[in-house]
């Protein structure tokens, strides 16, 4: 073998090695010969010149995603962190853009989101901002569109993923919102409170109307008793005022038999002695014959009126 061929060989070897070279899927390599741009490769195996042509980049094709915090001011003076997540792509068509125009893309597309969220943010209350963090969004998104279309990037999306008052603007709206739940869970309350003392005084009345009607019907069941007895009374020669004066006296009777019968009573009849009975039986019985006296008299009397 011709030693002389060897190093040959080798320069060959090296040539063909550094002749191919690959690109990875979405992704696109940017070729340059004697430092002026050659071409654009997309994925797979590709061909290049040996110490003419070179490699001087490689962009990715793939959705990338940018999150830009930006601290600004609200219309009401509190001051507030925002956190806007900027989804961008590389647009196949304008490789040569994104790699020649701009430097640091990224850069760029940070200072768009700043320049809009504090032209924006400051025309907002702080619950506004919240409300309308969606408009913030679009708003961000339309500048950048417009301003990286040229530059070779597609804006996909923007979003505002975080709002971040300072800490004791968040510790008053804490307080704020605890207050507001305390004062409905207060009404709330006595609300309950009126509707149970409302229905306490439906049931209370009833209660009473029901016991009134319960004590009506005793009642008159106990004057139907009563005017059976005085008609049996009547039929064994009795006349009314005695037959009545003889029912009280038995329930009268009846009464201390019942007091009687319990050992932890406290009701004490009054008068109670041997002869009460007697004399109660007296007292009613001169009662009616003069109430019947006084009765007849008036009678009469309006008898005579009426015949002069």
């Amino acid at each position: 073998m011709n030693f002389f061929l060897i190093p040959w060989l080798a320069l060959g070897a090296l040539v063909v090695l550094f002749s191919f070279f690959t690109v990875k899927q979405q992704t696109a390599a940017i070729i340059e010969r004697f430092g002026r741009f050659q071409s654009i490769r997309n994925s797979g195996l590709q061909l290049k010149i040996p110490l003419v042509d070179r490699v001087v980049g490689r962009l990715s094709l793939k959705i990338q995603q940018l999150d830009v915090i930006i601290e600004t001011k609200t219309l009401d003076d509190v001051f507030v962190k925002l956190k806007v997540s900027v989804q961008y792509v590389v647009i196949t068509d304008k490789v040569y853009e994104a790699f020649y125009k701009l430097e640091y893309p990224q850069d760029q597309i940070t200072s768009y989101v700043f320049d809009v969220v504090r032209a924006e943010v400051p025309k907002m209350k702080l619950d506004d901002v919240f409300v309308k963090k969606d408009d913030i969004a679009i708003a961000v998104k339309a500048e950048l569109q417009d301003a990286m279309l040229d530059y070779g990037y597609d804006i996909i999306k923007t979003l505002v993923t975080d709002i971040d008052p300072d800490a004791q603007v968040k510790a008053a709206m804490n307080r704020i919102n605890a207050s507001e739940r305390e004062k409905i869970a207060a009404q709330f309350e006595g609300d309950a409170a009126r509707i149970l003392m409302v229905e306490k005084a439906k049931a209370e009345a009833e209660s009473k109307r029901l016991q009134g009607q319960g004590i009506a019907d005793q009642r008159r069941e106990i004057a139907r008793g009563l005017e059976e007895s005085v008609e049996v009374l009547n039929k064994v020669g009795i006349n009314s005022q005695e037959a009545s004066a003889l029912i009280v006296v038995t329930q009268h009777y009846d009464t201390l038999q019942a007091i009687g019968e319990e050992t932890n009573t406290n009701l004490i009849l009054l008068p109670n002695s041997p002869q009460a009975g007697s004399d109660m039986l007296n007292n009613m019985v001169a009662s009616f014959t003069a109430s019947n006296q006084i009765g007849e008299a008036m009678k009469r009397q309006n008898e005579g009126k009426d015949q002069s």
